[in-house]
């Protein structure tokens, strides 16, 4: 009896063994599908995540805690600081000076909605409830780059190697535009005002309202009246004598965009001197070996200004053909610059003072008044 107690005893320990390990196997296999259900959870979400969500306008009231954080002001209509359920910080554009038939709502949707890329601000949602427009964007706390290179305590706060690093995000989100997508996306409005800030000063291109997509293939934008803000505009885009519309043209208001981030870093640059005339003379500076009387506070300082400014002036030559496009941009802009060289006088030329005749008057800044517009492309 004892030996089979013994045996017994046995038995029951290996059994309990063999429960106690296929428990281990079922709970593990348990923690295993909750895990994958999880990471299938996740990944439905970030799909989702992946394209702009549709609100109500109910929805957009509770979003902004009843449009109580105003943060911008502007021609559109107003923006306003909000909250999802998830305590995701949002910017919310109420639209509402709507014009048209919508177009430029549209546009924005349609084209933002489908880009991904760190220097392109995300479009997390939208919202068309009858007449009541409004675009859900990430929010982006420092704000736009315009406020930081008008403002002389917050530009000398950014320092030179910032500013480099800004341009170069920027240029790498026109180039991503241009051919990173399945289409081709001209976006016809870059300048300050339309370059957010995150919270690390990462740019982010938005404001896709006036952009035109076309396919890879074709190089040439059929257009029938101006688009853009003036002072950035490209000169082909005010007359067909300096060319044809095409992706250039984002490429010479990026150039803007660089000499007035050179520019406008002291006021002995533009004062007393039409803003729109300041690029021809930075050029004449340069040419003449002379001073651009920018603030300088570390060494390397004047070797990354002269570089932006180098680059710039590439960009905004008046024909399209004698601009880089925005790929070799952004290698000039990661090269350490000591073989960059100038380029000819962007202003030698008759025809330009046309075009200079049209932009006089109107702050560097001034919005075109809406136009109408063919849509069609031509090679």
């Amino acid at each position: 009896s004892g030996i089979l107690r013994h045996k017994f005893l046995v038995a029951a320990v290996i059994f309990a063994i063999c429960v106690l390990i296929a428990i281990c196997c079922v709970l593990q296999l348990i923690i295993k599908k909750k895990e994958d259900q999880e990471k299938i959870e996740r990944f439905l979400e970030d799909y989702k995540a992946l394209k702009p969500a549709r609100y109500s306008f109910a929805d957009i009231r509770n979003i902004t805690n009843k449009f109580k954080d105003k943060i911008g002001q502007g021609g559109y209509g107003t923006v306003y600081k909000g909250k999802l359920s998830n305590d995701v910080h949002v910017a919310v554009k109420i639209l509402d000076n709507v014009k048209g038939n919508g177009d430029e709502f549209i546009n924005e949707v349609g084209t933002i909605g489908t880009i991904h890329h760190i220097n392109v601000v995300r479009l997390v949602g939208y919202c068309a409830d009858g007449f009541k427009r409004a675009l859900v964007y990430e929010f982006l706390s420092n704000h736009s780059l315009e406020k930081f290179i008008l403002s002389k305590r917050k530009k000398n706060s950014l320092g030179w190697e910032k500013l480099h690093d800004i341009a170069l995000g920027i240029a790498k989100g026109i180039d991503y535009l241009h051919q990173g997508c399945n289409q081709q996306i001209l976006h016809f409005d870059i300048k300050p005002h339309n370059i957010l800030l995150d919270h690390n000063f990462n740019p982010k291109i938005s404001d896709f309202g006036l952009a035109k997509l076309c396919s890879k293939e074709q190089s040439v934008v059929s257009m029938t009246a101006a688009r853009g803000t003036v002072g950035y505009i490209a000169p082909e885009v005010f007359s067909r004598n300096f060319g044809k519309v095409s992706c250039k043209s984002d490429v010479y208001s990026f150039g803007m965009l660089l000499l007035e981030m050179v520019g406008v870093r002291n006021n002995n640059v533009t004062q007393n001197k039409s803003e729109v005339y300041f690029p021809e003379w930075i050029y004449n500076r340069l040419d003449h070996g002379e001073d651009l009387e920018i603030q300088i506070d570390e060494d390397g300082d004047a070797q990354i200004a002269k570089k932006l400014t180098i680059v710039g002036l590439w960009c905004i030559h008046w024909y399209p053909m004698d601009r880089p496009s925005m790929k070799v941009v952004v290698q000039m802009l990661e090269g350490d610059g000591g073989s960059l060289t100038m380029p000819s006088n962007p202003f030698a030329s008759a025809n330009p003072m046309t075009t200079r005749g049209k932009m006089r008057g109107r702050p560097l800044d001034s919005e075109l008044e809406e136009i109408s517009e063919s849509e069609s492309f031509s090679h």
